[in-house]
């Protein structure tokens, strides 16, 4: 066994070399081109876009329950889905990963890449939505392969080019279910809980191999009763898995930000010299054996933006396939809640953790190194709490991290085994997709098996793979998204009398035309 992960292991890493790397300078670029091309759309129309997102969650057209006969989920529901799938361990052990691997410095680069990638965020989600269409079965289906098929494939000359990518792309998205949405966040589910209730009697009980690798009675009961769960939830289909997340997602959200602000709040003194590390090394950072300064900054800069598109997915086109399943009319409306999604997930819950661990005294930002010599990247957070929330020899914090893990890995499980559910779809149709459900419950038993770092090195492969084909169609598509946006904004905004462009199928603009805003 451990062999064969480690032929994986290496085969992983000369992909990722290449494909990892290139995918990350399009994704910046692709952010950076169409903020431009929308004249910075997230900044300049912030108002209007925070009063279409977080403004309008009470509203009964955003948030009210669609009906049993109706195949699609509420605008609310697909937000808090797609936030379920972005929302995971990437913000926890994945910022402590970065600032462990890149330093401080590294949090200043994942904020660029959400700046950036909220307009990347916005636009596939436009597409998402303009180029969807109705499954055998009666549900929406959208995503990357839809509008590279439809869209790119139109354009002259790009049709077999387009179906091609569409093809890749939906593969991809298949491999990265069960990578950044599968065995990535079960395995750091299994770590923490092993971590934070320990049950000696099955930790020690040792199933195979030793070390690191070992694989203990322990984390094999809890990869079954993960396994379980995810498979009564995933086998409801789309309705089931929104309604779960639409409950678990805010509460997690706003329970997390309370414990980590308290943190901070209590280790108030350590707030500037904290940011002021974070500014000051991501230009400058703290020098390491043989490493000349332009190849730190390369590394810091590298390790800041693959941790953000681990963390928030803008640019990985995977989002779009469940908002997508939305009861919505305006591709605009569903674009501006893709900027809100990269602004939770990374403005405002990566953060949080960046500063209580730069805060808690955890981790030392003069020498870039951890205090605690026993904890690692997937506890260290834990660590950062257990300095606030311990009584009585208890590690309360490290119980309320391996929980919040737990919620926040969970649900990214679910919205990904509907990312995959998609991709699956449209390769082999509607009909053929409860083998992949079967398929996906079944492999959580890899990652609560598999090594951390593998399981963490895989899910950055396959982000850049699906990564590559799907930014390719937003930058062809540049500006079909442009003249969709500029339709909204004249009639929303400016007031303008002129027909919406909301699908590029006449049947399916009738359909929505009845839909609220």
């Amino acid at each position: 066994m451990g062999s064969f992960l480690d032929r994986i292991a290496e085969v992983n890493n000369v992909v990722n070399e290449y494909v990892g790397s290139f995918g990350v300078f399009l994704l910046v670029g692709t952010g950076i081109f169409m903020t431009i091309l929308t004249k910075f759309f997230q900044i300049s129309h912030i108002k209007h876009w925070i009063k279409c997102t977080l403004g309008s969650v009470f509203k009964k057209s955003v948030s009210g329950h669609t009906d049993k006969k109706d195949k699609s989920i509420s605008q609310f529901q697909s937000m808090c889905t797609a936030l379920a799938a972005t929302v995971g361990v990437g913000n926890i052990a994945g910022v402590a990963t970065a600032i462990v691997t890149g330093g401080a410095g590294a949090i200043f680069w994942m904020w660029i890449a959400a700046i950036f990638g909220m307009m990347t965020s916005f636009s596939e989600n436009v597409l998402g939505i303009y180029y969807r269409r109705k499954n055998a079965n009666g549900e929406w289906s959208g995503g990357a392969m839809y509008y590279l098929r439809d869209g790119l494939g139109k354009i002259k000359g790009c049709k077999w080019i387009g179906k091609i990518l569409a093809v890749m792309f939906a593969v991809f998205a298949l491999l990265a279910s069960f990578g950044i949405g599968n065995m990535g966040q079960v395995n750091k589910i299994v770590a923490n809980i092993e971590s934070a209730f320990d049950i000696e009697a099955l930790s020690s009980h040792v199933l195979y191999g030793e070390g690191e690798n070992a694989i203990t009675l322990y984390s094999l009961i809890i990869g079954v009763v993960i396994m379980v769960l995810t498979a009564i939830i995933v086998l409801g289909g789309v309705k089931r898995i929104g309604a779960v997340a639409e409950k678990i997602v805010p509460f997690m959200v706003v329970l997390y930000v309370i414990g980590s602000l308290t943190i901070i709040g209590i280790n108030y003194t350590a707030i500037g010299p904290a940011f002021a590390s974070i500014f000051k090394t991501a230009f400058s950072p703290i020098a390491a054996a043989g490493g000349t300064l332009g190849y730190l900054i390369k590394e810091v800069v590298t390790i800041g933006f693959k941790r953000g598109v681990f963390s928030n997915e803008a640019g990985l086109g995977s989002s779009v396939m469940v908002h997508a399943n939305g009861k919505i009319k305006e591709p605009v409306r569903q674009g501006m809640w893709g900027i809100f999604e990269v602004f939770i997930d990374t403005i405002v819950v990566c953060t949080m953790t960046a500063l209580v661990v730069l805060t808690s005294g955890v981790f030392d930002i003069n020498t870039g190194t951890i205090v605690d010599k026993s904890a690692t990247d997937a506890t260290l957070v834990a660590s950062a709490f257990d300095t606030v929330f311990t009584f009585n020899g208890v590690n309360i914090g490290s119980m309320f991290i391996a929980i919040a893990i737990f919620l926040f890995a969970f649900t990214t499980v679910l919205g990904w085994s509907h990312y995959g559910t998609k991709a699956f779809e449209f390769l082999f149709g509607a009909k053929a997709s409860i083998a992949y459900k079967v398929f996906f419950v079944l492999m959580i038993m890899s990652g609560a098996l598999m090594t951390s770092s593998i399981a963490w090195d895989i899910s950055d492969t396959f982000n850049a793979l699906m990564m590559i084909p799907n930014l390719i169609g937003v930058l062809s598509l540049s500006g079909l998204v442009i003249k969709i946006t500029k339709n909204y904004t004249d009639r929303k905004i400016k007031n303008k009398d002129i027909k919406p462009m909301l699908s590029a199928h006449e049947d399916i603009t009738k359909e929505v035309m009845a839909y609220d805003d």
